[in-house]
């Protein structure tokens, strides 16, 4: 998929919420950790602090600090907008209102430019993005995948999910993927397809409730422990569609 940084919305969340959305506990801080689609969260930034080891990656990181900072800058009001217009989707309770959401999340975009340009030299950003990965099998004990499968199921085929977590899983011992929502607080509509390939490759695959809840309905993470070679998958293309704007903005709130 080709990728212009005015196509997109960054928008970026926290330490905090990464914790709480895939339940993550020492043992799981402590592993190797591949972030997917983590664009400017500060998940990479405060993990890394704590002494953790962790590579993001995101098609954004192609471009410096300046120019990712910018459309930050630009759109915030933007989200905040959808946001309001939207409130009826979300859970108002960790985060109490859609001023309160865009403090914790620029706060959490601030901390990441400002580490990004130095985890950038060091290999911790990556500019990659799925369904295809560069990196080594199990060369990572955990990877993470934030707001980017299942939500954009309209515009993301079921291929490109398969192939996306076939990857993951080549790649990973162990991958959770949250939130399991379409936009619009939907079940995403091509979990259930995913759940039966995953489980014919031989991968051991649950639904794991979580503490974390902004998107309403928004509480199941998927667990897919890797098992086995996995499912090879020939001549599959990646049909995907562009995500409108009014769509990005809505996503990036979540």
């Amino acid at each position: 998929m080709s990728f212009f940084l005015n196509e997109v919305v960054p928008w970026g969340r926290s330490f905090e919420e990464y914790v709480s959305m895939f339940s993550l506990s020492r043992e799981d801080l402590a592993q190797d950790i591949l972030g997917c689609a983590d664009g400017p969260a500060s998940f990479n930034t405060h993990l890394t602090e704590r002494g953790g080891r962790i590579v993001s990656i995101d098609p954004l990181y192609q471009f410096s600090r300046d120019e990712i900072e910018r459309p930050i800058q630009e759109t915030y009001g933007t989200v905040l907008e959808q946001t309001r217009k939207n409130a009826h989707e979300f859970v108002w309770k960790s985060i109490g209102s859609v001023e309160e959401m865009g403090r914790v999340r620029m706060e959490a975009m601030n901390d990441f430019l400002s580490d990004y340009p130095e985890g950038l030299q060091s290999g911790r950003y990556v500019a990659e993005t799925l369904p295809t990965l560069s990196f080594s099998d199990q060369q990572f004990g955990l990877a993470l995948c934030s707001h980017f499968l299942f939500l954009y199921s309209e515009h993301l085929s079921l291929d490109f999910h398969i192939r996306s977590l076939i990857q993951l899983c080549r790649v990973a011992d162990t991958v959770k993927v949250f939130p399991l929502l379409e936009l619009g607080t939907k079940p995403s509509r091509h979990l259930d397809s995913v759940l039966s390939v995953m489980e014919e490759a031989g991968h051991s695959v649950s639904l794991v409730k979580v503490d974390y809840e902004f998107q309403k309905g928004g509480n199941q993470m998927l667990v897919v422990r890797r098992n086995g070679p996995g499912l090879k998958m020939e001549g599959s293309q990646d049909r995907r569609k562009e995500p409108d704007e009014e769509s990005r903005n809505r996503a990036k709130a979540l």
